[in-house]
């Protein structure tokens, strides 16, 4: 099933970014991966389009990397096995360009996109100012293999 928005991997999978500032779009996914900070995830599950699916959050500030990198690398994992199996996934930060563009790319990594190349997928692919930072564009290359050294 697709979501509106969705953008498929070079897998086939299918997967929706979006930014949580924005209101919740047509669709409701199977699941979603959220990053932010606990002041966001306070303020997104507070409104009343908050997601009622299952989904996780992930402590990840802006412009930064995620506080538990090994963590991350799991959900990211998981994302891409539920989309795979063709549920409706979304990934989402608070403006939906830089985390979510680094999920992105890293979610093309392990839909076959070589880690040096998918920084550019995903900016082709997904938002042009996607990974929009230069330790967000190392994480990326070194994904999966990111650890929680810094």
């Amino acid at each position: 099933m697709s979501l509106p928005g969705a953008i498929e991997l070079p897998d086939g999978a299918l997967v929706r970014g979006r930014g949580l500032r924005n209101p919740t779009p047509e669709g409701t996914p199977d699941y979603g991966l959220y990053l932010g900070s606990p002041r966001m995830q306070r303020s997104v599950m507070a409104r009343p389009d908050a997601p009622s699916w299952p989904h996780e959050w992930l402590e990840w500030p802006d412009f930064r990397l995620p506080k538990s990198p090994d963590q991350a690398v799991m959900l990211i994992r998981d994302l891409h096995a539920r989309a795979a199996a063709g549920e409706a996934v979304e990934v989402a930060c608070g403006g939906g360009i830089g985390r979510t563009g680094t999920v992105i790319a890293c979610l093309a990594v392990l839909a076959g996109v070589p880690s040096g190349e998918a920084v550019a997928w995903a900016r082709a692919n997904f938002n042009r100012r996607a990974v929009e930072t230069p330790w967000q564009k190392r994480w990326v290359a070194r994904f999966p293999h990111v650890t929680s050294a810094r």
